[in-house]
């Protein structure tokens, strides 16, 4: 009896552990999917990143709703750097999960292209917080600062390195 209820309790760990991996996967992969979505202009692709009431936070006014998000694309700052020739990268971002809500933070750069090469443009932190729906993870907010010496992105930054962060509810 005990060797099956250690078995079964270790194939319980063990699926947890797989479920964990696969959320963080998930999330690799949404937010991979970000730079594509907005370098290509797809509204589409970007609005289906975002949860329905999800917002985004640049430093200007505050984008809110999904399809308001996926809209930026249009934006005549973002058509400007299309045209320039431009690449969103993201970094591999710290992530944490807990149940159906997560945060990853981590930096992404925009690279426009020059006559004489590509320049960093500029360079941002980022906190995601995100929600588990129906249909897979999305994005419930994206805060990002610039890295300009200023302490916003450093301290945005520090919030994303503490394991016992608040995921927001």
């Amino acid at each position: 009896m005990a060797e099956t209820e250690q078995a079964g309790d270790r194939l319980a760990a063990l699926e947890a552990r797989m479920c964990r991996l696969e959320d963080e996967v998930a999330i690799y992969r949404l937010l991979a999917s970000y730079s594509p979505a907005v370098d290509s202009c797809d509204e589409d692709a970007t609005t289906d990143l975002w949860a329905p009431d999800g917002g985004y936070d640049f430093g200007g006014t505050p984008l809110e709703g999904a399809r308001n998000v996926g809209s930026l694309v249009h934006l005549d700052s973002h058509q400007e750097y299309v045209r320039k020739g431009c690449a969103h990268v993201m970094s591999l971002p710290l992530v944490s999960v807990d149940g159906d809500r997560a945060v990853a933070t981590g930096y992404s750069r925009v690279y426009l292209y020059a006559d004489d090469g590509w320049k960093v443009e500029r360079v941002s932190a980022n906190r995601w917080e995100l929600v588990r729906a129906g249909d897979g993870w999305k994005v419930a907010s994206r805060t990002n600062r610039l890295m300009d010496g200023s302490p916003a992105g450093r301290e945005l930054l520090a919030r994303g390195l503490h394991t016992d962060q608040e995921i927001p509810a």
